[in-house]
C-alpha cells in the first residue's frame, strides 16, 4: 500500500494540508473571531434561529462569496504567481468598490493587514513584503481576499486550496458566531458546517472563469441587517 509520506510528492502535499489548515483557521491572528458576518443580527431580527436557518443563513453568504471576494482570491492568486503586484491590487480594488456598508469594509480591510502583517513575518518574500508596503503606504486597501491570493503563493498552495480556505474561514467564522449567541449544540454546529463545506468544489466551478469586473453578489437582507446592526445598542460583534 501506498502512503502519502513515501515519496516527496507526498511530503509536499502534507506540508501544503498543514500549512492551509494553520492560516485558514478561525484563531489564526488575524481579528475575525471579532466579526459574525451578519449572524449577530440575523439572529436578533429573527431570520436565524435555529440549526436549519443557520445552515441556510450561511450558505447563502459562501454562496454569495463565491461568486465576489471568491473571484478575487483566485485573480490575486494568479497575479501574485506572475510576481505582478499591480494585479494583485486590481483584484484588490474590485473588493474594496463592491463593500456596500462600513461594517463589511472594516472587516475586509483590517483582517487583510492583519494577514499581510502574519504573511511578511512567517514566510518573507518579494510578493509577501511588497504586498505589505503597498498596504502600509496607503497605495491599496489591501482586502482580506487579495491578501488571502498572495499568503497562498508564499505557501506553495495551489489556487483551488486558497480558494477553499476562504469560503471555509467564512463559514466556519459565522457557525463560531453563532455557537456564541445560539443555544445550539456544538456537534449541531459542525454538521451545519459540514453540509455548507459539501458545496465548495461546486462554487470553486462557478467562480474560476469569472474575472474581477464579473465579480457580483445579492444579497439585500444581509446588506439591510448590517447597516441595522451598525447602530445596534447592545452587541457582541463588530460586524
Amino acid at each position: 500500500m501506498t502512503t502519502l509520506a513515501e515519496g516527496p510528492e507526498g511530503l509536499a502535499s502534507v506540508t501544503g494540508v498543514l500549512r492551509a489548515l494553520q492560516f485558514g483557521d478561525s484563531m489564526f491572528p488575524v481579528g475575525g473571531f471579532s466579526f459574525s458576518n451578519g449572524v449577530e443580527t440575523a439572529l436578533a431580527e429573527g431570520a436565524v434561529h435555529d440549526a436549519v436557518t443557520l445552515s441556510r443563513w450561511v450558505r447563502a453568504a459562501t454562496r454569495n462569496a463565491a461568486t465576489g471576494d471568491g473571484v478575487a482570491v483566485l485573480h490575486a492568486h494568479r497575479a501574485a504567481l506572475r510576481g505582478d503586484l499591480d494585479g494583485v491590487a486590481a483584484a484588490d480594488r474590485a473588493v474594496y468598490v463592491r463593500k456596500l456598508n462600513e461594517e463589511t469594509r472594516t472587516m475586509t480591510v483590517r483582517t487583510g493587514r492583519k494577514l499581510a502583517e502574519a504573511a511578511a513575518r512567517i514566510v518573507p518574500g518579494p510578493m509577501v513584503d511588497g504586498w505589505l508596503e503597498r498596504i502600509s503606504t496607503g497605495q491599496t486597501a489591501g482586502c482580506y481576499p487579495a491578501g488571502l491570493g498572495v499568503s497562498g503563493v508564499a505557501l506553495g498552495l495551489a489556487e483551488t486550496d486558497v480558494f477553499a480556505m476562504h469560503q471555509y474561514s467564512l463559514a466556519a467564522t459565522m457557525v463560531g458566531a453563532a455557537v456564541r449567541l445560539l443555544p445550539l449544540h456544538h456537534l449541531a454546529a459542525q454538521e451545519v458546517l459540514f453540509e455548507v463545506n459539501g458545496h465548495c468544489a461546486g462554487d470553486y466551478q462557478t467562480a474560476r472563469g469569472r474575472e474581477p469586473a464579473d465579480m457580483s453578489g445579492f444579497a439585500p437582507q444581509v446588506d439591510v441587517l448590517a447597516a441595522v446592526h451598525v447602530r445596534a445598542h447592545v452587541r457582541m460583534f463588530m460586524n
